[in-house]
């Protein structure tokens, strides 16, 4: 049992913004009040450049190997909820874009999601096409940008993360076409999507689906077999099923734990039910899992996207009950959820009747998911904390929102 007692001039984790000391020895006492040696504490962040986001860690070392570990975040909180309380529902829509701002289209179905529910709206066949094939491209994007960023925590400085941003701008080259932006989409609506999809939209597409397993095939001959990368990322930060079930994991962290768990799955959500693809696993939970397990997802994106490409039909793509000015659902409380790339990603909602939300809350997998980062980290080396953090996946537009 390590004994956490410390002297007043201790160094205690302030609030964020506070100005704190890098790092501080602390003496080590035993429970007689011996002197047996010296803790280290760290305060990594908020400007380290590998910790994906305004995001600090207090770190308590003994030589070199984590025995406390503390997120700090709030740094980038921005009243989401509550602004949304205060605004009518069409008007949050722009605002999901910001959660995880790598997925705004995601963010944008999740919410619309729920407000169909309060609201009693079908969404047109056309319609939950065009929204599953962008959700799956944002599912691509997300994973390969994911993968990159580990690569370069591990050290691999370059070539893997320009890779899988080469495969993300084409990616942000359709939703640019499709919305006008490439980030902040803003492109569904309650009962629909906004426009419809502009000529040769789909060929683009299907000629990036078509091309994209030459991509998986060199991120995956280029670094799974990798020795280094295997060295550095098997047995590090696993995550058992119990602690995963335990903890309200969800998505790739939790199905990398083993637990067979895919909400396109188990709600079939849109028309996912049309849709053969199957849901990877891992055996260990450990970063390296988690790794191989995003290439597997991609790979199983395209099944998805192949067929949704092919079979789209044609029609209208917005509900024509759908009353975008004066929107006023009625009374009730509704729960949207959807397998967002990080994870799920749920809106709950109240209705009073008026043309505001009387209550709006997020359920953000990065948020949640973040909450076991010391479980993973204790017994590990310093040097492997970034590279758990990395294979977390976390945006902090999420965690704080």
């Amino acid at each position: 049992m390590v004994d956490f007692a410390q002297p007043e001039n201790a160094f205690k984790p302030g609030l964020p913004g506070a100005a704190e000391p890098a790092c501080r020895v602390v003496p080590k006492y035993s429970d007689q009040g011996e002197r047996e040696g010296d803790w280290l504490e760290i305060s990594m962040g908020p400007q380290h450049p590998s910790t994906h986001g305004v995001f600090r860690m207090d770190l308590v070392l003994e030589g070199e190997t984590v025995i406390r570990l503390k997120p700090v975040f709030g740094y980038l909180h921005r009243n989401h909820e509550k602004i949304a309380e205060q605004t009518t529902y069409l008007s949050s829509m722009p605002y999901t874009d910001r959660l995880d701002y790598f997925c705004s289209m995601t963010n944008n179905w999740a919410y619309a999601l729920a407000v169909e529910k309060l609201a009693g709206l079908q969404v047109p066949e056309r319609a939950e096409y065009i929204r599953i094939i962008t959700a799956e491209l944002t599912r691509l994007q997300n994973h390969a940008c994911l993968m990159g960023f580990l690569m370069q925590d591990l050290g691999a400085m370059g070539t893997p993360l320009m890779y899988a941003f080469r495969e993300r701008e084409k990616i942000l080259d359709l939703f640019e076409a499709l919305s006008g932006a490439r980030m902040m989409c803003n492109y569904m609506r309650f009962g629909g999507c906004r426009i419809d999809l502009p000529p040769g939209w789909l060929e683009q597409t299907r000629r990036l689906v078509a091309d994209f397993p030459r991509f998986l095939d060199e991120f995956e001959a280029l670094l799974t077999g990798n020795e280094i990368v295997m060295a550095r990322l098997q047995g590090v930060g696993a995550l058992s099923r119990e602690l995963a079930i335990n903890a309200g994991i969800s998505g790739p962290m939790l199905r990398a734990s083993g637990v067979n768990y895919d909400i396109r799955k188990v709600d079939q959500y849109g028309i996912y039910n049309r849709f053969e693809f199957r849901v990877p696993l891992g055996a260990h939970g450990d970063c390296y899992d988690r790794f191989m397990l995003r290439l597997l997802e991609m790979r199983e994106s395209l099944r998805i996207l192949e067929p949704a490409l092919k079979d789209i039909p044609s029609g209208p793509i917005i509900d024509a009950r759908a009353k975008l000015r004066n929107f006023k659902p009625r009374p009730g409380e509704a729960y949207g959820r959807i397998e967002a790339p990080k994870g799920e990603l749920g809106f709950y909602l109240v209705s009073d009747g008026s043309a505001n939300p009387y209550r709006y809350r997020v359920r953000p997998p990065s948020l949640i998911n973040l909450t076991i980062l010391e479980d993973l980290c204790l017994g590990q080396k310093v040097a492997d904390v970034v590279i758990i953090l990395g294979s977390v996946d976390i945006v902090l537009g999420e965690v704080d929102r």
